[in-house]
């Protein structure tokens, strides 16, 4: 598995998971800084990356699109530092490698993490 550390996450994420054998490179090493989410997406999705964030907007576009990759994990705590949630990332990434090859939205707080496969369903419309 390779994660994208997305541009609003320090690059020092790149350095603790790849400490924990986790191939891992910050979009800053490589991509624009004003890259849209967007674009984030579709370099990830042609190059087999996983996708770590702090920003929703990223699932937000796998619900919009009803994508299958790439595969997206996003930190939901006031405390984004590696220092802080680091380990509970790395050891969520490899807990669930196989969901994450074949594609799916990990959320990792303080207290939990959930998985959800994709593609995301669609919300039934109501009359």
């Amino acid at each position: 598995m390779k994660v994208l550390i997305d541009i609003n996450l320090s690059p020092r994420w790149s350095r603790l998971l790849n400490d924990y054998g986790i191939e891992a490179i910050h979009w800053s090493s490589f991509g624009k800084f004003d890259a849209t989410d967007l674009q984030i997406m579709e370099f990830a999705k042609s190059n087999d990356y996983v996708v770590l964030t702090h920003d929703l907007d990223f699932s937000g576009i796998l619900a919009s699109t009803h994508g299958d990759k790439p595969s997206v994990v996003q930190i939901r705590s006031d405390d984004v530092s590696p220092d802080n949630i680091g380990k509970q990332i790395a050891s969520a990434l490899s807990q669930m490698a196989v969901e994450l090859e074949v594609g799916a939205l990990v959320t990792v707080d303080p207290i939990r993490t959930r998985l959800r496969l994709l593609p995301l369903p669609r919300k039934k419309e109501t009359d």
